[in-house]
């Protein structure tokens, strides 16, 4: 299999979440893509407005009018990806997608190192900081694009499935 990378969609203007949205669904109904296509993504940042006298945080697309996927490039998902609604195509001359260089991804803040861990999908984990510090739970699924560990805790007496991050976990 070929090794994921970050690429770049143009996507009609105000489209992005729903462009986000469709791959995502596409992805959920098609198992096989969730494989090959890792990650979506529309990069936002904070940014503090002034109304009225009144001072309000808002988010904002940092790019607006483009979408980040984090995939494999092959013909199956070039071809979903492409005929989503709402894309007009890749950035790249031509057909051709090109991928972001670490130096383009450096300042959107993804990170492309991969983290070593002790604990595998079923392992019991505690998490030693962030909200749910001192929580124990069982690892359901483990998510190593975004960094991530999804485990169940229990929240008003069901188990919920919680996503955290490998910095804020410890294997028991």
């Amino acid at each position: 299999m070929a090794e994921a990378k970050w690429y770049v969609v143009h996507t009609y203007s105000g489209y992005e979440n729903k462009v986000k949205a469709n791959i995502e669904k596409t992805i959920e109904n098609n198992k096989g893509l969730a494989e090959q296509i890792l990650e979506v993504r529309v990069p936002m940042e904070d940014v503090v407005e002034i109304k009225n006298g009144a001072k309000k945080t808002v988010s904002r697309k940092l790019f607006p009018g483009y979408v980040l996927l984090n995939m494999e490039m092959n013909d199956d998902t070039w071809y979903v990806v492409r005929n989503t609604r709402g894309v007009t195509g890749f950035v790249g001359p031509g057909s051709k997608p090109v991928p972001l260089t670490e130096a383009e991804m450096k300042p959107l803040g993804i990170k492309t190192d991969n983290v070593s861990i002790d604990f595998v999908e079923g392992d019991s984990i505690a998490v030693v900081a962030g909200v749910w510090k001192d929580t124990v739970g069982v690892v359901q699924k483990l998510d190593y694009g975004k960094q991530t560990a999804t485990i169940n805790v229990e929240l008003f007496g069901r188990e919920t499935p919680v996503e955290i991050s490998f910095a804020e976990v410890r294997k028991l």
